[in-house]
């Protein structure tokens, strides 16, 4: 029996699927799926089923100085035991063993750990290595027809960022948590990688809150040719000979302005027309496909996960790559013969092949491992994948179509005209010829027309205008902007600057998008400039991945990396000895700060957002137990504190985060004044008869509302309203429980909600009739719904009770990390 090892589940299904023409059988052993056919069996892993970690007399973070985990022993065990135990037991019967998980340096890694788990139990079946960039029949065809080994240089490199990342962040992060006395899920994160990136987004926080602004002046006037009207805007030539608008001294400005709107006309002096060649873009690495997806309002790692999903299902090639030139075995015209007569892809691909010449663009990396991201031709229908999925698709499918498109032309027209020694122009622009841009539909292609004018021609001025400005601060980093940046300084690599980004959302070092770090952010940054400048040394951690590359080339050995690893570290803690006690207070102050509201109205200490032993938010003051002043929060999501203060209270607003059902809360003692009793709609349908109860709309102190009875607490009878909106009792009455018909006016259309008692009724039905509440998760729509049922996963309940591997293996293009994330927004 010959054994297949991939890296999932569903690799490990679609791999079977084509090696046996779709005539494998399934079975289940250890909870794990089982793919067998003619002698061969595959079973798919889940990442990485072992993992690094120390001894178990280092685990107690009180027992143990943080400085002593630098020269512990490292061990490897387990982290998956039912996938381990599946792997040997099915290694006992194999008499060849093949190794299919990812071709990069996780992928090899993982195949080592594998290769070490059969080797354990028969230290002499042939053990062979297959590596592909799809998972297409042709290239896994290839694959399995052309084996290599397992590349053990790789594979050690990989295990080098493992240990280096284990030692640096347990040993910096107890080290700060217990500095901070920050302990249990509240711990302070430190990373190799982490830190650095981390300082490139304090960094521009400060410069943002440095930032002087200065006042300048621009002015624009109406020029008018016949019927047509066009906008100019004054400019001059500064010290360099540079064609300049912004006027900086006010006096300047308003002279300028009295001259130009005491005029009829200005003079045409100068014409000037040309065409410019819009060059297609290059083939997407993995940068440029984030910068991409994000263009279209995805995050970094919402972009990678649904890609990796994709791949896995066959669709596209690996999606980790630094690649920007195209295979020569590529051939473009078959690729786009694969999607002729498709009703939303055929018709660009059908204009492309009308070409002479199909030649591809070619960007600056090219390398030997993985393609540029391209499609391989295999097609999903819309039922196969969500709307996320078809439009990142897409995105690939016209990527690669831009790649062999034609260069778009543009004609560009400036027009200049002459007053007095003032000059104003006008910039026009035509698109030619579209060239890529009708099968790339992604790039602004805005034109704008300034109408054909001759030298010497005088034109009409109208309407000029003043306009007082002042220059704005940097601005914050973008996902993709700081991958780039991260790329440029060689800080992590294109495996793991998108989960590196992740995890500083999930540490809570940054909030909002653009991401903006927060106080305890700031801290930790200023810590360690002050004591280790080395944690956040970009330099550093991109030497260490040179040293993990040079690993891969054979040119170094782990033990040698590591021990240097080791070597910078213990220099960092001889830094670090005598200062915990003031870094302690450092962090303990900005943690308090990113939970600060403004002051309590009863006693002018801070308010904070606290959480209760239940795990629920609220407001509270920091004067407790002397004040205890308090202010509800909503039950629903994680409070964000928002820059934005209340004017007449002067506290930061709260948002609450909630996947789709995010909302903006404002200021909460806004919403606790706010609450109370309005007007009385008719009578309760609990209590009204025998005690005389009535139903009231009423404001919840935490900004909720509802239709409730009039005799709470004696009787609890209540029904939902909208949070936000204005609600209007109409004169129009429900027949059947005699209450008014209620519209909320929100935005630009009223919602009818009608009777109260006969809207959540309704709503009622809906649920009953989806049977689900997954919808109100973010990147969940119906068709996963469907695919999630069919796993016996049919509420949010049965979602967090769930394992995520297990979904994983029994759910197409779903993974367990993207069910780990919506575990934790439900």
């Amino acid at each position: 029996m010959e054994l297949i090892i991939t890296e999932k589940d569903n690799a490990a299904r679609r791999i079977a699927d084509i090696l046996s023409g779709g005539t494998y059988d399934s079975s289940r052993e250890n909870g794990v799926n089982v793919y067998e056919w003619g002698g061969k069996r595959c079973v798919g892993l889940s990442g990485h089923v072992v993992g690094v970690d120390f001894p178990s007399e280092y685990s107690d973070w009180r027992d143990v100085e943080p400085v002593e985990l630098i020269d512990a022993n490292i061990e490897k065990t387990p982290t998956k035991e039912n996938i381990v135990a599946t792997l040997r037991i099915l290694a006992r019967r194999a008499e060849r063993v093949t190794i299919a998980t990812d071709y990069d340096r996780e992928g090899e890694l993982i195949g080592k750990e594998a290769y070490d788990i059969v080797r354990d139990v028969d230290e002499d079946v042939p053990i062979r290595r297959v590596r592909f960039s799809s998972i297409t029949e042709n290239e896994v065809q290839n694959a399995f027809d052309e084996p290599d080994d397992l590349d053990f240089d790789l594979a050690a490199a990989g295990e080098a960022r493992q240990i280096i990342d284990l030692v640096w962040g347990a040993a910096l992060t107890r080290f700060l948590s217990l500095s901070a006395g920050q302990l249990g899920n509240d711990f302070i994160s430190v990373g190799r990688v982490q830190s650095p990136t981390l300082k490139l987004i304090v960094d521009r926080e400060r410069e943002i809150e440095a930032f002087d602004p200065e006042t300048y002046w621009e002015l624009f006037g109406d020029l008018q040719k016949d019927e047509t009207t066009f906008e100019a805007q004054y400019f001059y030539r500064d010290e360099d000979g540079n064609e300049a608008e912004r006027v900086w001294e006010g006096a300047v400005a308003d002279e300028v302005y009295e001259t130009l709107s005491s005029r009829d006309s200005v003079t045409v002096v100068d014409v000037n027309r040309r065409t410019r060649t819009d060059a297609p873009p290059t083939p997407f690495n993995t940068t440029q496909f984030i910068r991409a997806a994000s263009a279209i309002g995805y995050s970094a790692k919402r972009a990678m996960s649904i890609a990796e999903d994709l791949y896995t299902a066959g669709y596209i090639t690996y999606p980790r790559t630094d690649n920007t030139v195209y295979p020569d075995d590529l051939d473009p015209e078959e690729l786009l013969d694969d999607f002729v007569g498709h009703p939303t892809l055929g018709e660009s691909a059908e204009s492309l092949l009308e070409a002479d010449e199909i030649a591809p663009t070619e960007g600056d990396e090219e390398t030997t491992d993985h393609p540029p991201i391209h499609p391989t031709g295999e097609i999903p229908s819309r039922g196969d994948v969500s709307d996320d999925e078809w439009e990142i698709f897409e995105l690939v499918v016209r990527r690669f179509y831009a790649t062999v498109a034609d260069a778009a032309v543009w004609e560009h027209l400036k027009v200049v005209a002459e007053v007095d020694d003032y000059r104003l122009k006008a910039n026009g622009k035509r698109l030619v010829e579209a060239g890529y841009h009708d099968v790339y539909p992604y790039f602004n292609t805005s034109e704008n027309y300034v109408p054909d004018v001759e030298e010497g021609e005088e034109l009409a001025i109208d309407d000029v205008e003043l306009e007082e400005k002042e220059t704005q601060p940097p601005r914050r980093y973008g996902q993709s902007r700081l991958i780039e940046t991260m790329e440029d300084l060689g800080i992590g690599t294109k495996s793991t600057r998108h989960d590196i980004l992740e995890k500083l959302y999930d540490r809570g070092y940054v909030e909002s998008d653009p991401p903006r770090p927060t106080r305890l952010a700031m801290a930790v940054v200023e810590a360690a400039e002050d004591h280790a400048d080395r944690v956040v040394s970009e330099g550093m951690t991109a030497q260490l991945e040179a040293d993990m590359d040079a690993i891969a080339s054979g040119d170094a050995s782990l033990d040698d990396v590591t021990d240097e690893s080791r070597e910078m570290l213990e220099e960092i803690f001889a830094n670090l000895a005598d200062s915990r006690e003031e870094i302690g207070d450092q962090l303990r102050k900005s943690l308090k700060d990113d939970k600060r509201l403004g002051p309590c109205p009863e006693c002018g200490e801070d308010l904070l957002v606290r959480q209760s032993r239940h795990g629920s938010y609220f407001i509270g003051c920091d004067g407790y137990p002397d004040c205890e002043y308090t202010l509800p929060l909503p039950s629903t999501g994680k409070p964000l504190i928002l820059e934005r203060e209340c004017e007449d209270h002067g506290l930061n607003e709260v948002k609450m985060l909630a996947g789709r059902q995010t909302f903006v809360h404002g200021c909460p003692l806004c919403k606790s004044e706010d609450a109370g009793e309005g007007p009385v709609l008719g009578d309760c349908p609990e209590c009204g008869e025998e005690h005389d109860g009535e139903l009231a709309i009423k404001t919840l102190q935490s900004g909720s509302r509802l239709v409730g009875c009039t005799r709470y607490p004696d009787c609890e009878y209540s029904l939902p309203l909208p949070r936000r909106g204005e609600i209007e009792v109409t004169d129009e009455y429900c027949d059947e429980h005699d209450l008014p018909e209620l519209v909320i006016h929100s935005g630009d259309d009223p919602w009818e909600l009608g009777c109260p008692i006969c809207n959540y009724r309704e709503f009622q039905a809906r649920e009953s009739d989806s049977g689900s509440d997954l919808e109100t998760l973010e990147g969940v729509g119906a068709k996963t719904v469907e695919k999630l049922a069919d796993a016996g996963i049919e509420s949010l309940d049965d979602l967090t009770d769930a394992d995520p591997d297990a979904v994983a293996d029994d759910v197409d293009g779903i993974s367990a990390d993207r069910v780990r994330n919506w575990q934790a927004k439900a």
